[in-house]
């Protein structure tokens, strides 16, 4: 069972307490082991689009720390610059995935997906990439606790997940930086923070760790008493800290993820309803 001395009130506190050592080692006794990028295109058999993933991660001992970048973005530098490097300096790095992925590797190791820390594991069954897309976006969905005709704000669209919120009759408003039209024709608004007023509830990809906008979210989730349900492929292990801070609730996905094995997974949630 997760403790209240696990959990941050904000992001820079977090940051904060584990370059403080509050939270486990002194991250200056750390070193990164391995650092690595992955990259991923897709186009899932019947639909209509696909989509490329980049993901930087940092190993440290036994756990692996991610964050996703917009692909080509990362400097080709970045990774032989962590490799070797302790985690207290990573975590002051000038790039941001690289402060995140860091801050995701110190708490995987400090703090992992155990019970003990307030995770709930969930099985994902070996399947095509499609099969498993729709097996997560069932579990994500499951941590909202809204009645049929509310309305989600979904930032970092997943049709998997959109096609899970239809069929339990709630509404959406999809949301992504790059913009264009959901499986279904639907334009995807480019301005999450402009939609929040139409929304009961939110539905956010830990993507918004990367490119500096959850702050805002969780401010005005814990300021509007509004639901915030994070589904984290990068900052797995950073977001259940903010649980009770405008979190409500996570579904964690540490790497490898599901789209890089047919095999069975697991995935974690945290908070919501068992």
């Amino acid at each position: 069972m997760t403790t209240r001395t696990e959990q941050a009130a904000s992001f820079e506190e977090l940051h904060g307490r584990v370059l403080d050592g509050a939270l486990g080692p002194d991250p200056r006794t750390l070193r990164i082991a391995v650092a690595f990028t992955t990259r991923q295109a897709v186009r899932h058999d019947g639909r209509g689009g696909g989509y490329r993933n980049e993901v930087f991660s940092l190993r440290l001992a036994e756990a692996v720390g991610s964050c996703a970048v917009e692909p080509g973005a990362l400097p080709d530098g970045a990774i032989d610059d962590c490799v070797g490097a302790d985690v207290a300096r990573l975590l002051r790095h000038d790039l941001t995935p690289v402060r995140i992925a860091a801050l995701d590797a110190y708490l995987m190791h400090a703090m992992p997906h155990t019970s003990r820390h307030g995770a709930r594991p969930v099985a994902l069954a070996a399947g095509d990439s499609l099969r498993k897309s729709r097996a997560r976006a069932a579990s994500v969905a499951g941590l909202l606790d809204l009645a049929p005709g509310r309305t989600v704000l979904v930032v970092g669209v997943v049709n998997s997940l959109l096609e899970d919120l239809r069929s339990r009759g709630l509404r959406y408003v999809p949301c992504d930086l790059k913009g264009g039209t959901t499986e279904w024709g639907e334009p995807i608004a480019t301005d999450a923070l402009a939609r929040l007023a139409d929304c009961d509830a939110v539905l956010a990809s830990g993507m918004t760790l990367g490119n500096g906008t959850f702050e805002p979210l969780r401010e005005h989730a814990l300021r509007h008493g509004r639901q915030l349900v994070m589904f984290a492929q990068t900052g797995s292990a950073i977001l259940p800290r903010l649980i009770g801070a405008g979190v409500t609730a996570v579904c964690a996905e540490p790497y490898p993820f599901f789209w890089l094995d047919g095999g069975p997974g697991t995935i974690h949630c945290y908070g919501g309803a068992p």
